[in-house]
């Protein structure tokens, strides 16, 4: 499999905001936040800030435009009472978010949760370490942010056991880990409760690509279909799987009609990859 069809398929694990987004295959560690010359501490423990490397998944370092439009923000947060210092932290993790520094987004929802522990800042907070947690590129890293992931999450769903789309996500955070079928049952539980649910169904079929098992992924791809056949994501996962499989006239058609639909420039670089192959 080719490189940008392999990381498209195996990266495919940060699917907050929209569904099923995927994460920039171009990662760069080296560059970092920098906001008023300080960077933020993605803290695994929810403690202050300290002046350490923050994000390191984005290629590229705030523009003065977003640094000035974060300073202020950050100095009200560091400025505000007991009582006003969630709602700052919420903001400030909202532009973060906004400018793709997932995990500085990470730290200051994990802050608003912290200060304010209701059930609509661990949802954020959990979504917030789940996007950071997708977007990774080491592996210890990516361990300390399914931790938090799945601790901010599992706060959330015990206030409201029916969130579906925080259990979907918090059962990717163990397929790393030395317990990976958690997160299988976790799906499972979510497809019991909703058959048709596109989140579990889509991670299902990506694990099942991850293990090389691509004929289960294809009846996954094709459930979504059946009732979301407007999900180009799970039409592209579909038409991998049918390549792997040496189902070469299916995948043809339906790669052509995901070129013409999906407008991300990563897919549509992997399907001409794919396209040489099989032609």
């Amino acid at each position: 499999m080719k490189r940008t069809i392999l990381l498209v398929s195996i990266l495919a694990l940060a699917l907050v905001g929209t569904l099923y987004s995927l994460p920039r295959v171009v990662v760069n560690t080296k560059d970092q936040d920098s906001v008023s010359g300080q960077s933020v501490e993605q803290s695994a423990d929810g403690g202050e800030e300290a002046e350490v490397p923050g994000d390191t998944h984005t290629n590229a370092a705030l523009t003065p435009e977003q640094e000035a439009e974060i300073a202020p923000l950050r100095g009200q947060y560091q400025q505000a009472t007991a009582d006003e210092k969630a709602t700052a932290a919420s903001q400030l993790s909202d532009v973060f978010g906004k400018y793709q520094k997932f995990d500085s987004a990470a730290y200051y929802a994990g802050q608003a949760a912290a200060l304010r522990p209701d059930l609509e800042n661990y949802l954020r907070a959990g979504d917030r370490y789940y996007q950071a947690y997708g977007f990774a590129a080491e592996e210890k890293k990516a361990s300390g942010l399914g931790e938090k992931t799945r601790s901010f999450y599992q706060k959330a769903l015990e206030q409201n056991p029916g969130l579906l789309a925080a259990k979907a996500n918090m059962a990717m955070t163990y397929v790393n880990t030395p317990s990976p079928m958690q997160g299988i049952m976790l799906l499972r539980e979510v497809l019991d409760a909703d058959p048709t649910n596109e989140l579990a169904l889509f991670n299902l079929g990506i694990l099942s690509m991850r293990s090389n098992q691509y004929t289960k992924a294809v009846g996954r791809f094709e459930q979504i279909l059946q009732s979301h056949p407007e999900n180009t994501k799970a039409q592209f996962y579909l038409g991998v799987c049918l390549v792997e499989l040496g189902r070469t006239d299916e995948a043809k058609k339906v790669l052509a009609d995901v070129k013409q639909k999906e407008k991300d420039p990563v897919i549509q670089q992997a399907i001409g990859e794919l396209e040489q192959r099989i032609n």
